[in-house]
């Protein structure tokens, strides 16, 4: 691994209207465009494989070949969409990208949607951050202005159309399938699959559906060449990622790492655990992915060190908690989350999330009986993977998971109020005549 911190797509967040094309001129932005076109459609695919960009959305799914699966002798349009609905609860890498250089993401768009034939392309953006929107917007009109997008780009007889599309902050259009019904105007739910979205996504015709970081790394693999971005990160995870952490440490934020590097490295890199105490418990990629704890700070963040840890490690969500918080407390929170989030189509999700809730609530309220902690575990088993997306999955995880590394603290709940045991206003961070604690 290289350096800790390599800033590629943060590397200019801190200037002075980062934002304007002029800026991203000046940085360099759009000269891996015109390298792009100067290549056959193929030859941009093949040039990502051999990156091994992966996924940055979660499932770390390798970018280059998900593009390769576009069926090119299907007669209809193919379609490119960038899942920007950023919901997963701790997440938030791809909003802050979004604002500082919009244009990253629309360089990173304009390329690969050349690489699959994709001649409309759909950013699909949460609703509720409008500045972000306005911002993506304003970056579109430069870059039409500009020649970079519209008809015959930049002389080469290649067209472009980019529609920024603003969802209605529901966290299930993160679900890629639930997304495509949003686009057309239906209720975001998920889709039976087959046929995947390569063959039928939008519109019944064949689409790539790609998170903001994934489409917005490959400018600079375009640009670079894919030795330099394996050169970054660990064998079989490539490159630079945005890691964000948030919670009980000293200095929460975004920090652009090799893949692979540890949690420990990045507690050292954000000034610690908050003074006078110690880590508990963090999630690696957020709330939907099994809990790991201090046993597990020297193991690589990368997909193939989670996966052997029993976790994932999804959006690179890192919350830390400390010693004064109480995992049933922040279990019931996450469920809460997933029962409200739910969309209703999958009775096991539906159901099951609202009879955790209630189970849990009895936990937190110290009011749960004997045998209640293997109940719950029973009710995850009849959630888990028997629904038609990954949202139920990621609700039995983070009960699962809690449950595994303290069973004890859960048992507690058959007599002690959580609160008693771990009084939330120790937790929280809060102000109090002018102190943060």
């Amino acid at each position: 691994m290289t350096d800790l911190l390599t800033p590629v797509l943060s590397a200019h967040w801190g200037e002075d209207k980062s934002w304007k094309l002029a800026r991203y001129e000046t940085n360099g932005g759009y000269r891996a465009l015109r390298t792009a076109l100067g290549m056959q459609p193929a030859e941009v695919v093949n040039l990502v494989k051999e990156a091994n960009l992966r996924g940055r959305g979660g499932a770390g799914f390798p970018t280059g070949m998900k593009w390769s699966f576009v069926p090119q002798d299907n007669p209809n349009p193919k379609y490119l969409v960038v899942n920007a609905d950023e919901s997963e609860p701790g997440t938030c890498k791809d909003m802050p990208l979004m604002l500082a250089t919009p244009h990253t993401l629309v360089e990173g768009v304009i390329i690969s949607s050349y690489a699959i034939n994709a001649h409309t392309a759909f950013i699909y953006c949460r609703g509720e951050v409008l500045h972000v929107i306005r911002r993506l917007q304003q970056a579109v009109r430069e870059a039409y202005a500009a020649g970079y997008l519209g008809k015959n780009i930049l002389g080469t007889g290649y067209d472009l159309d980019i529609i920024v599309h603003a969802g209605a902050g529901a966290y299930i259009c993160g679900e890629e399938t639930a997304l495509l019904d949003s686009l057309e105007g239906r209720r975001g739910q998920p889709r039976l699959r087959p046929p995947f979205p390569a063959v039928a996504g939008l519109y019944a015709s064949p689409t790539v559906i790609n998170n903001v970081e994934s489409i917005a790394s490959v400018p600079a693999i375009i640009a670079n060449g894919a030795a330099w971005f394996k050169k970054m990160g660990s064998e079989k995870s490539s490159g630079f990622t945005l890691y964000s952490l948030s919670g009980h440490v000293a200095r929460p934020g975004q920090f652009e790492a090799p893949m692979g590097i540890t949690m420990r490295q990045l507690l050292e890199l954000s000034g610690g655990i908050r003074e006078g105490h110690e880590l508990k418990f963090f999630t690696p990629g957020g709330s939907s992915t099994p809990i790991l704890t201090a046993e597990h700070l020297d193991l690589p963040l990368d997909y193939e060190g989670m996966a052997g840890a029993g976790t994932m490690l999804g959006t690179k969500a890192l919350q830390v908690f400390d010693d004064t918080t109480s995992i049933v407390r922040t279990t019931l929170r996450f469920v809460e989350f997933y029962k409200h989030e739910s969309c209703g189509k999958c009775t096991p999700c539906r159901e099951g999330s609202w009879w955790l809730v209630q189970l849990l609530m009895k936990f937190e309220a110290g009011t749960a009986q004997e045998g209640d902690v293997d109940k719950l575990l029973d009710i995850c088993d009849n959630i888990g993977g028997r629904s038609f997306c990954a949202l139920a999955d990621g609700a039995v995880a983070c009960v699962t998971s809690a449950v595994k590394h303290f069973r004890s603290e859960f048992e507690l709940g058959y007599h002690t109020p959580a609160w008693e045991l771990f009084p939330y206003e120790k937790s929280a961070l809060f102000a109090v005549q002018g102190e943060i604690r």
